[in-house]
């Protein structure tokens, strides 16, 4: 199978990364995409993120009502660091017929030579890229620091929605609406577990 994997704290899951899954879903005639919450992601060691259990639950029921999207706790499950190469390195292992195409934002592109063994990864995976608002690519010095990443780059063509899960903790914690923002089975569960209320 030709796999997506859209890896995120998912602090909350929003329409915005839905977006992006259908889309690559479409264009990269993908048969599946995993929603992948992170364990504790390297680069946000500084920054408090909900628990796993929460961000689990609000990612299961935001993609509940699509039948080519599934949740995989397989980062969640694994001890840290959680670094993307080696999440990739384990799916390689573990699922050697199936092909593998990691989801992700161009704002993250731009930050990706930055990342743990960034080279490694390009061997690893394909990258399905999506634009993101004010975000500007230098594709020549992205090829400068990694050589071979346009070859191994697809862009995604979709709607920009310009949404942040911190911004929507920021909503929720001000006590403001996140209906149509995120899907209404997790903006209910957001409600009945009070999150962010101390954001």
């Amino acid at each position: 199978m030709r796999i997506g994997i859209l890896g995120g704290t998912f602090d909350p899951p929003h329409v915005g990364h839905l977006v992006i899954a259908e889309h690559a879903l479409a264009q990269l005639r993908l048969d599946l995409v995993w929603f992948m919450p992170v364990g504790q992601p390297p680069h946000k060691q500084s920054n408090a993120i909900s628990a796993a259990h929460h961000r689990l639950a609000m990612t299961v029921l935001a993609v509940a009502d699509h039948a080519r999207f599934r949740v995989s706790t397989l980062d969640l499950d694994r001890p840290p660091p959680h670094y993307t190469v080696g999440l990739l390195e384990y799916l390689r292992a573990t699922h050697p017929l199936d092909e593998f195409v990691f989801i992700m934002g161009a704002d993250a592109l731009v930050d990706l030579p930055r990342w743990h063994q960034p080279q490694h990864l390009l061997e690893l995976t394909t990258l399905a890229v999506a634009a993101r608002p004010e975000v500007r690519v230098d594709f020549e010095a992205l090829e400068r620091e990694l050589p071979g990443l346009q070859a191994r780059l697809h862009w995604i063509q979709a709607p920009l929605v310009d949404i942040a899960s911190s911004a929507l903790q920021r909503l929720s914690a001000e006590g403001r609406s996140l209906r149509y923002l995120v899907p209404e089975s997790v903006r209910a569960y957001i409600e009945a577990h009070r999150l962010y209320l101390s954001s």
